[in-house]
């Protein structure tokens, strides 16, 4: 077989490499970002795109799957691989599965298909798995993989990921992805691996670094925010113990995902933390955002962050302290000297006419931003170095990658119309605001004085709300005429376009809506000149490969970074916690242990056949004292329940899982038992538009035991009521109240609080433990939606089960006595000769006659009384509920 395939899609020496060693053995492959994961995933796509295997791609988004055919094709590659989803009905995908090829499948269709018996599991070649960090314990990947574990031994499962950092999380992560991969061997490939660096070396792209100097208010707003940010994580650790002290730093918060770590440590106990602890953390979330400003964007547009920020009111109730410290004072002050200029303050005039000269009124300076500066003399540069290039060669194009949408929006703005136009626009619109926010101010000014209350007061804006309105705002107005200028064969996202000769291509590194639009890019545009005003870690590999992957031809690449700049240190942080990701990969390979059967391709597998133990599991001595499980146990799951993590952790306990169609509830665990399961969000919909009464009614009819099961995330904050005590009063808005007239209403139902799914799933069992199996045929045909020919549209709910309550009386004659008696009055006047009749049954009819006759010299006058006014069965009285 030939590795090597021609055009986009031949691989480096490296690459070879990775892709010999995943195809010949079982494993998961990290590559480090930007090394061309996408080309090694694409190459095996073609190798397996061939009608006598069947391959299964798991964990791919759409993008992905457009992304990989279109490649595919452009290389005409037959049969291309297909894509199922849930427009194809079982039938058809059944067909598709027998033609064999590479199918593209969402994981919780293959999980249904898998477990019906769709897909011919026997007949699988094997499985590849795309973004394999992504595959927890408890996911539909992982439930698909044990699945085909179970049934097929002898396929292939290969997995890929460029996210090392993943990996390194928590205890034996690595271990533990294995595990839930079913495979051996981990195969790694940094950067700094021997074989990639020989490669680079043999293709190295020309570089040239620009260290820029930021001007020095910029280098004093710099450091007045740093001041913050480390004044706020400082009070942040003194308020709670909850953060990690080794992960919250100052170096750390310039990172991306700094807000995420906060949350992702702060969220079990949201809820009881105090209002100081939550509005640091809004604080610093804050002043990240005006740090990225202040690198990012011009300074007008800085300024009027900083600006808004000060003169909001609400944002001076909140604050927390910073807003007072002398490093705000200096922020504020440098940040108003880069929009009006440092002599400004010294040039007032005196006397009257002097007070009422304002700024508006003064030329401001309106600093420019170094970035745009050298931007301009690389393209000068760059246009002056091909004035007399052979035109045969092809045209010179540039690419100018910039961090996000309005970065490159505003580079387009300033290479076609200058700083100055740019700048004076947003001065201009900053003055509108300005001014239009002072006369709202006058108003709400007045309206207090007279003892009122504005709406505008009522309603402020909080301060995240009115950074996110402004940055529309600007994104709007500077995204106008954001064209492509009409060039068709330019990615979607690259609608920046071309600027002038050479011909200029500006391109965003994040936001894009495909993420594979910058890759697209660098194959359709073929640039000899890539410009990097924002430092990227994977661009800067991707460049890499892509100058590595045209030898012969040649690639400049300039370097544009702030020297002492939080933008140099982050890029710095981002590669050293790579390497140190991988350096602690290579420790935990070299001293992990691989059980034999951690595969899963032992005929014998404990793990596969039994699960985690059991409530009921009982001990065989045959096996070692391995607990032994009880055979054939199945719960029902309704199709729709294969969103959840659940079904996957019911089957790891050695319970078959057989989906079908349920009108009523989720999971049918016994004949008896019947769970509708809710999250918090689904609880509070399900209370609020009464859904969640139908579905009690109807599991409360049908069911001895019907359960409402509320899950929620143990690692999120949790309350109903807060962290005040449950009010006297009953309120329909309020939950607690709603649950307890539920429970108070349905007297059979049960509520189940778990704090997890896999709590879920314990439970779950032990509530089967010593108890029948359900029947998925009688499960299906309970129906929410009752029949209009059936007695249940006839006769309303209420005397029914008061019926049912009665002795002798159960769910098989109690239709008839509905049919042939009008109302309850009428029952007690009815002999026994007469019940036996009707129920068909002497000892019935006695156990009925003794009950309605028992005492009844004291009630027969109450009985005649209130004969008038007893409400009957028969439809049209006022028992009944429905039309």
């Amino acid at each position: 077989m030939s590795v090597t395939t021609s055009n986009n899609l031949a691989l480096l020496e490296y690459e070879k490499q990775i892709f010999l060693d995943a195809f010949h053995e079982d494993g998961l492959t990290i590559l480090a970002r930007g090394l061309g994961i996408q080309r090694i995933f694409m190459n095996f796509l073609k190798v397996y795109s061939d009608q006598g295997s069947l391959v299964l791609v798991l964990n791919t988004s759409s993008s992905d799957e457009d992304y990989f055919l279109e490649q595919l094709e452009a290389e005409c590659v037959k049969p291309l691989p297909k894509v199922i989803t849930n427009e194809m009905n079982a039938n058809v995908r059944q067909s598709t599965y027998l033609q064999g090829g590479v199918l593209f499948i969402t994981s919780r269709i293959l999980v249904v298909d898998l477990l019906t018996d769709r897909v011919p599991v026997d007949h699988v070649s094997g499985i590849l798995v795309y973004k394999a960090h992504k595959i927890i314990e408890s996911c539909q990947e992982a439930f698909i993989l044990r699945l085909f574990r179970q049934k097929n031994k002898t396929g292939f499962i290969k997995a890929f990921s460029d996210s090392p950092y993943s990996f390194t999380t928590g205890f034996c992560h690595v271990e533990r992805m294995m595990k839930n991969l079913f495979v051996r061997k981990v195969f790694l490939w940094p950067r700094f691996h021997a074989s990639v660096v020989s490669c680079m070396e043999k293709h190295q792209v020309e570089v040239v670094e620009i260290h820029l100097h930021l001007t020095p208010s910029m280098v004093a707003c710099q450091t007045a925010l740093l001041d913050l940010i480390n004044a706020c994580i400082k009070e942040l650790k003194r308020c709670t113990t909850a953060v990690d002290t080794e992960e919250v730093t100052v170096e750390n918060a310039l990172g991306r995902s700094f807000d995420k770590t906060i949350r992702i440590q702060l969220d079990p106990i949201w809820n009881s933390l105090g209002p100081k602890t939550r509005q640091l953390v809004s604080d610093l979330k804050t002043l990240r955002l005006i740090l990225k400003f202040l690198t990012q964007y011009d300074c007008v547009s800085f300024y009027s962050l900083v600006h808004s920020i000060r003169t909001n009111e609400k944002t001076f109730g909140q604050n927390t302290g910073w807003l007072f410290l002398d490093a705000a004072d200096s922020l504020f002050v440098h940040a108003k000297d880069r929009v009006y200029g440092v002599e400004e303050k010294k040039k007032k005039q005196k006397g009257e006419e002097g007070k009422e000269k304002t700024e508006t009124q003064k030329e401001p300076l309106l600093e420019n931003c170094p970035k745009w500066e050298a931007l301009s003399e690389l393209l000068k540069e760059i246009e002056e170095e091909n004035k007399d290039a052979d035109r045969s060669a092809g045209p010179t194009n540039v690419l100018v990658c910039a961090e996000d949408d309005r970065t490159c929006s505003q580079l387009k703005e300033y290479l076609c119309q200058g700083s100055r136009s740019i700048l004076s626009r947003l001065f201009n619109k900053f003055l509108r605001l300005k001014g239009a926010q002072q006369v709202e101010f006058e108003k709400q000014k007045n309206y207090k004085q007279k003892g009122g209350h504005s709406k505008e007061e009522c309603d402020e804006l909080t301060l995240t709300q009115m950074m996110v309105n402004m940055e529309k705002e600007n994104d709007g107005d500077l995204k106008e005429g954001s064209e492509d200028d009409g060039n068709p064969h330019l990615s979607q996202d690259a609608y920046y376009g071309v600027i002038s000769s050479p011909v200029t291509v500006l391109h965003p590194l994040h936001g894009c809506t495909d993420p594979h639009s910058l890759t697209k890019v660098l194959q359709e545009v073929q640039p000899k000149y890539v410009i990097l005003y924002d430092a990227d870690m994977q661009l800067v590999r991707q460049l890499e490969v892509f100058r590595a992957s045209r030898p012969g031809i040649p690639l400049r690449v300039y370097f544009l970074m702030y020297t002492s700049s939080v933008e140099e240190q982050n890029y710095l942080t981002t590669l050293r916690k790579e390497k140190e990701a991988f350096e602690h990969l290579i420790q935990q390979k070299g001293q992990m242990v691989i059980s034999e059967q951690s595969d899963g391709k032992l005929e014998e597998d404990p793990e596969l056949e039994r699960g985690t133990t059991s409530a009921n599991a009982t001990t065989n001595s045959r096996k070692g004292g391995l607990p032994s499980q009880p055979k054939n146990r199945k719960v029902i799951v309704d199709m729709r329940e294969f969103r959840s993590e659940l079904p996957s952790l019911i089957h790891r306990r050695a319970i078959d899982i057989e989906p079908v169609t349920l009108e009523v509830g989720d999971y049918i665990l016994t004949p008896d038992i019947c769970v509708e399961r809710k999250s918090l969000s689904d609880l509070i919909g399900s209370l609020s538009n009464g859904r969640l009464y139908n579905q009690c009614v109807a599991m409360c009819r049908y069911y001895k035991r019907p359960i409402l099961l509320i899950e929620f995330d143990a690692n999120k904050s949790f309350s109903l009521q807060g962290k005040y005590s449950l009010s006297n009063e009953v309120s329909m808005k309020d939950i607690s109240s709603q649950l307890a007239l539920l429970t108070m209403h349905f007297s059979k139902l049960r509520i189940l609080w778990c704090p997890s799914p896999y709590a879920t799933a314990e439970l779950c069992d032990e509530l089967k433990e010593n108890r029948p199996e359900p029947d998925a045929v009688e499960a299906m045909s309970v129906s929410a939606i009752e029949n209009t020919s059936d007695l249940a549209d006839r006769y309303s709910h209420a005397p029914q089960d008061f019926l049912l309550k009665m002795p002798g009386i159960n769910s098989k004659n109690f239709r008839q006595v509905m049919n042939k008696v009008k109302d309850l009055a009428e029952l007690v006047t009815l002999s026994e000769e007469r019940l036996t009749e009707i129920l068909g049954s002497s000892s019935h009819a006695k156990l009925l006659f003794t009950f309605l006759h028992k005492n009844v010299d004291e009630v027969e006058k109450t009985v005649s009384e209130q004969k008038k006014n007893e409400k009957p069965f028969k439809k049209g009285f006022s028992y009944k509920r429905r039309k």
